[in-house]
């Protein structure tokens, strides 16, 4: 899986607060966040692909399989490039994820951040809130800049990363085929203080 993020804004993260079913919660104003564990597979996957058909999101072409996406679920590490379910009360508002920028030693303090809403979460709010509580806790998971993959036709997306002082630090000019019709990708950066 690969772009950043779906949509918009909201609170400031707050404090950790107990487990469910030994994954960590995690409290903002408004949403929880907690470890996602295998069984959350199937709805990470179910919410990503509600993005494919958008083309402004990622770049995989058609829907992906629970399957397709173990290597990728088992490769984050709750201590290091955590996985999280996000949720507001008991309904499913999204996922987010750390993930290593280039697999070099010396990049060990660079992540992606991406962040997918559930459709029925999106444009109301919550995509400001997730991110920023991405940079409030990356430093505990000792990454100390952050990077946002977005493609150049998503205004949204962009507006939101620039918006939390993430700034443009490098430009693909038409990278990737979609339907067609080339399309550019922007890496967005920020340097946690």
């Amino acid at each position: 899986m690969h772009n950043s993020i779906v949509f918009y804004g909201g609170n400031t993260p707050g404090k950790r607060y107990g487990n469910k079913n030994n994954s960590t919660f995690r409290h903002t104003m408004n949403l929880q966040y907690r470890d996602a564990l295998p069984d959350d597979l199937p709805e990470i996957v179910a919410i990503y692909n509600t993005t494919i058909a958008g083309r402004m999101v990622t770049a995989d072409t058609s829907p992906v399989t629970v399957e397709s996406r173990l290597s990728w679920y088992n490769a984050h590490d709750p201590a290091h490039r955590p996985l999280w379910m996000i949720s507001a009360g008991r309904q499913t508002v999204g996922w987010m994820s750390f993930q290593s920028f280039y697999g070099r030693p010396a990049y060990d303090a660079t992540a992606e951040v991406s962040i997918y809403l559930a459709e029925n979460a999106r444009g109301k709010g919550f995509g400001k809130d997730v991110l920023q509580y991405a940079i409030t806790v990356a430093p505990q998971y000792g990454i100390k800049t952050l990077l946002g993959f977005i493609f150049a036709h998503n205004a949204p997306s962009l507006k939101l990363f620039m918006g939390m002082g993430f700034e443009e630090w490098a430009h693909l000019p038409e990278i990737a085929i979609l339907d067609g019709v080339e399309r550019s990708l922007k890496i967005l950066g920020y340097k946690i203080k």
